[in-house]
């Protein structure tokens, strides 16, 4: 029997193997930080205080990792029936305009907990929509859905470029950006949470959009391993065939799956939009749907992993940016090279050492 298709227990699949993973891409980072003259244990040490050793550091990290945690989890929704969605990207773009328009028209006339419900119904819909054409072309046409997703990412950028200098902008102002939302269209940030820890939050954008995603972490569980639906789902991503056989239609599947994960990758837009900028600005997503791949694989597919992928990730963007002004012979651009190793690591060499921990698993633990 191949060590691929050998049983391990939750722990060593979900915890041990990742933590492994994890720990080759530092050495490996380490080694790289060595070799162009700086210390790896202390450029570490810098990347973590910068990232977790005050409440501003913290709120930089979580308001990061909130983008990464809904971008996570639309790409895992999408994994579980067998659909690989390289779409997040455009989706939370084009989600950033729903959520957009319903602020521009509430906030004037209520606060922000009222406009908060529209927002996130507008940035879902419109993250959804976008998802729909792929998904009718996958089930419908046969159109690989990476291959469209991806086109529909430069559509998208095209699209919100356009509405942003030619419908939306302020008149006399060259930036290409909505108005600035009034405190109603604007998501307050979570200072309360950081001040229980002891910590003051300051400039760090970190707002209500956190919880709102910790909230589709719970919903998204919830769906996919407690409805008939996330099991019509992992049925079809496990076997299509036996799906068939069961009478779950394909297209039903695809269309709605793909829906979910295209509202979830919409509602990112509430993070930077509502939260940080308080307007809809060129390029806000950032690349964060990419790394929603990432965080995704990383994570194993499970909300609970997600999380703590993204707040890993978190620290790289926070730490890493802190990190480039302590050692400057560490640029951003060597920033992107050790968030790329962790993603070989965890993504591409995920099961590298899958045979050697199969192997010490039958020799140590089953005799």
């Amino acid at each position: 029997m191949s060590t691929a298709s050998v049983p391990l227990p939750n722990w060593i699949n979900y915890a041990l193997l990742p933590l492994i993973n994890l720990t080759l891409a530092f050495l490996v980072s380490g080694l790289v930080v060595w070799i162009i003259g700086e210390n790896p244990w202390e450029a570490l040490q810098l990347m973590l205080q910068g990232a977790l050793g005050r409440g501003e550091g913290i709120g930089f990290t979580l308001f990061y990792a909130t983008n990464f945690i809904f971008t996570g989890l639309s790409v895992a929704v999408a994994y579980h029936a067998g659909l690989f969605n390289i779409g997040s990207e455009g989706q939370a773009y084009v989600g950033g305009l729903g959520a957009a328009l319903a602020a521009l028209a509430l906030d004037h006339y209520v606060p922000w907990y009222v406009t908060m419900p529209f927002a996130v119904l507008g940035a879902a819909l419109f993250g959804a929509a976008w998802a729909l054409i792929p998904a009718l072309l996958q089930a419908k046409r046969g159109s690989h859905i990476v291959i469209t997703t991806i086109m529909f990412n430069f559509i998208g950028a095209a699209l919100m470029v356009y509405l942003l200098v030619n419908v939306f902008i302020v008149p006399g102002k060259m930036a290409p950006e909505t108005r600035t939302f009034l405190e109603g269209g604007q998501l307050p940030k979570l200072d309360w949470l950081i001040a229980m820890f002891g910590g003051k939050l300051g400039p760090a954008p970190f707002n209500v959009s956190f919880l709102i995603a910790l909230v589709m972490c719970v919903v998204v569980w919830v769906l996919i391993w407690r409805t008939k639906l996330g099991f019509e789902m992992r049925t079809m991503g496990l076997s299509r065939s036996a799906a068939d056989y069961a009478g779950i239609s394909y297209t039903r599947i695809v269309v709605i799956t793909m829906l979910i994960s295209g509202g979830l990758a919409g509602m990112m837009a509430l993070n930077p939009v509502l939260g940080a900028s308080a307007r809809l600005q060129v390029e806000f997503v950032g690349g964060a749907g990419f790394v929603g791949i990432a965080v995704s694989l990383m994570g194993r597919n499970h909300p609970l992993g997600i999380i703590i992928a993204a707040i890993l990730f978190g620290v790289l963007y926070q730490g890493g940016a802190e990190l480039s002004f302590d050692m400057p012979n560490i640029t951003r651009d060597m920033i992107v090279v050790i968030q790329g190793l962790v993603i070989l690591f965890a993504g591409a060499l995920e099961f590298m050492c899958r045979p050697m921990i199969v192997r010490a698993y039958q020799t140590f633990v089953k005799g």
